[in-house]
């Protein structure tokens, strides 16, 4: 599936992609730390320079390869 970066309409927080995928916050963060933007991960900042993870739905596949790939090296 070929995607369109510009063309992102929506994202999810690292807290909800973490439920969603049934994986540890801490898991998704260690996992994503070597994504960039083109991966479909963002920083999203707020108030008093508060900030949060959040995924495309490009990202979050990129993700679940990512856990996969994971588990199968830990075999």
């Amino acid at each position: 599936m070929i995607m369109q970066l510009n063309k992102v309409y929506s994202v999810n927080t690292i807290d909800r992609v973490a439920t969603e995928l049934g994986e540890t916050v801490d898991r998704i963060f260690d996992l994503a730390i070597d994504m960039e933007p083109e991966d479909g991960v963002i920083w999203v900042y707020g108030p008093n320079d508060d900030s949060v993870t959040a995924f495309s739905p490009f990202g979050i596949e990129n993700l679940r390869e990512l856990i996969e790939m994971d588990c199968e090296r830990a075999r």
